[in-house]
């Protein structure tokens, strides 16, 4: 079927990142994140099942109030590893895509075809997105169903909460291949879990910060989200998901009282942008 003139400018961005997805099953990349996912809800509904089961049987959590705050903790507990989970993820398929490529010599079996090395890129980043969304579908619904399942409990705003958790990814996606044009793969692991690092204690600092009304402390997990937004994102994805009083009280680890502005999302979406101009800017400069 001959492809319509339209779409004929996405006709290479398709075909890379169909080749994309089956390198990464050939590699066994998917069966390996989708079996670790299945064993990650299996434990998850296993340990809510018999928590919850001895509750019960203890006659606790017997007002509306309690159930509510105590499955909106597991909720967000499953949700802050499905987050961390999309994050690695990212890094680990991406960290290897140009860089590994690059090093072996494949990537010249690529670059010598009628192909634009930014159609190269956009590809394999379409691909990768392709599988993010597959995985952090079953991750993050297979959290909803487990309680919804279990307990009849549905948190706030969760298509919100997950869309911003899936934004998270596709930022770390997109920063590691960036590093990937022009690093090695170990580097490129290093720099990007790094910047994850600076960016998670930043949060922290942030947050004890506002615990503390201290502003220096504040300021300083400020520019750790200007560094790399990760961190301020999983805030905005966790204050939208929680309960209000959980989110006025901000005594839960998952959440803070200094909540990201819409202004702080419009940035990570320029960071993000930037990033995937930057690996294409990079891998056309580099000499292959």
């Amino acid at each position: 079927m001959q492809t319509p003139p339209i779409f004929a400018p996405l006709r290479p961005l398709t075909i890379i990142a169909r080749l994309t997805l089956r390198e990464a099953v050939r590699r066994r990349i998917v069966m390996a994140a989708g079996l670790l996912g299945l064993a990650f809800l299996l434990i998850y509904n296993l340990g809510f099942f018999f928590l919850f089961r001895d509750i019960r049987a203890s006659g606790g959590l017997g007002q509306t109030l309690a159930r509510n705050e105590f499955f909106n903790f597991i909720f967000m507990a499953g949700m802050y590893a499905v987050n961390f989970l999309g994050i690695v993820m990212a890094a680990l398929i991406a960290a290897d895509t140009l860089a590994g490529e690059i090093g072996s010599g494949t990537i010249q079996a690529l670059v010598t075809k009628p192909l634009r090395r930014a159609e190269l890129v956009l590809g394999k980043w379409l691909g990768f997105v392709i599988l993010l969304t597959l995985y952090l579908a079953l991750m993050g619904g297979g959290v909803f169903v487990s309680l919804w399942a279990q307990a009849g409990y549905r948190a706030p705003h969760v298509l919100t909460g997950l869309a911003l958790i899936y934004f998270n990814s596709l930022l770390m996606l997109s920063v590691t291949l960036a590093c990937s044009s022009i690093l090695s793969t170990l580097a490129t692991g290093g720099v990007v879990f790094g910047l994850y690092s600076l960016a998670f204690i930043g949060g922290w600092v942030e947050q004890f910060g506002t615990l503390a009304h201290n502003p220096t402390a504040v300021q300083i997990g400020v520019i750790s989200s200007l560094l790399i937004p990760s961190e301020a994102l999983w805030k905005r994805a966790a204050a939208e998901m929680t309960t209000p009083l959980v989110r006025e009280l901000g005594f839960s680890p998952f959440t803070s009282n200094s909540v990201p502005s819409v202004a702080m999302l419009i940035y990570a979406g320029f960071y993000l942008a930037a990033a995937l101009w930057l690996a294409i800017r990079r891998f056309r400069a580099r000499d292959l």
